[in-house]
C-alpha cells in the first residue's frame, strides 16, 4: 500500500501548516495504525488528547497570554549536548530567513510553537505518571509509527517539546487527569509547501554514531 523507505525518507517537522482540516478518515486511519505499537506488557501506555476547532483556538489564546505574561526559557539540555540545538536552530532558523543575531526574529518564531505553526489540529501526548523509562519507550513507539501513519497519507506533523514547557495551562484547558504526565506535543495538518523550512533535510549521524555491533566477526575462506 504504502513503500516504507519513502514514507520514513519523506517525513520532516512542518512549521507552517494550512487551515486545511485533517480528513477524518485519514486521521483515523493512522491511529487504529498507531494503535499497533508495541509496549511493556501490553500496557498501551500512551494517552493521546486530540484538540481542533474552538477548542485548539482557546488553548491556543491561553497559551499565548502566558508566554506574554509569564515568559519560560525551553528545559536545558546538558551542557555536552546543548551544541545539538544550537545546529538545529540556526539551520530551521536560517530557513526562515532570521539570522542568529536577530533576537527580536529569533523570540517571534519561537513563539510559533505555542500558535502550533497554525495547524488545524493539535495533540498532547502523556503517560501515567506511575509507568517508567520502559513504559515511555512504548509511549515513543507509538508516536514514530502515528507520526510515519499520517505521513503516508499526505498529513504533516511536528513533535513539540516546547508545549511541555506549560503544561499547567494544557492540563487546565484540556482537563488532563493529575495522574497522567504530559510528554510532548502533537501539530498537524497539511504543511504549507510554500515555507522553505518545512522542505528541509536536517542531517543525521552516520549509524556508527549511534550503534555499537558486538561480538565476534565471521571470516569467510
Amino acid at each position: 500500500m504504502f513503500d516504507f523507505e519513502e514514507i520514513v525518507r519523506s517525513r520532516c517537522s512542518s512549521r507552517r501548516f494550512l487551515p486545511t482540516p485533517i480528513p477524518r478518515e485519514l486521521l483515523v486511519e493512522a491511529l487504529s495504525l498507531a494503535q499497533l505499537a508495541p509496549s511493556n506488557s501490553n500496557i498501551q501506555p500512551w494517552r493521546l488528547f486530540l484538540a481542533e476547532g474552538e477548542r485548539k483556538d482557546r488553548l491556543r489564546e491561553a497559551l499565548m497570554a502566558e508566554v506574554r505574561a509569564n515568559p519560560r526559557e525551553l528545559a536545558p539540555l546538558p551542557a555536552s549536548f546543548r551544541s545539538y540545538r544550537r545546529e538545529l536552530g540556526a539551520i530551521v532558523y536560517g530557513a526562515m530567513g532570521v539570522s542568529r543575531d536577530d533576537e527580536a526574529g529569533r523570540a517571534l518564531a519561537s513563539r510559533r510553537n505555542y500558535e502550533f505553526f497554525g495547524a488545524p489540529m493539535v495533540g498532547i501526548l502523556c503517560m501515567h505518571r506511575e509507568l517508567g523509562l520502559v513504559d515511555a519507550v512504548g509511549v515513543g513507539m507509538y508516536l514514530q509509527t502515528l507520526v510515519l501513519g499520517l505521513t503516508a497519507r499526505g498529513i504533516g506533523t511536528c513533535v513539540q517539546a516546547a508545549l511541555t514547557t506549560y503544561p499547567e495551562v494544557i492540563r487546565r484547558e484540556l482537563a488532563i487527569p493529575e495522574e497522567l504526565v504530559i510528554l510532548c506535543g502533537l501539530s498537524l495538518g497539511y504543511a504549507d509547501p510554500d515555507f522553505p523550512a518545512n522542505h528541509l533535510k536536517v542531517p543525521k549521524q552516520p549509524v556508527e554514531k549511534n550503534v555499537s555491533i558486538l561480538g565476534q566477526v565471521s571470516q569467510s575462506g
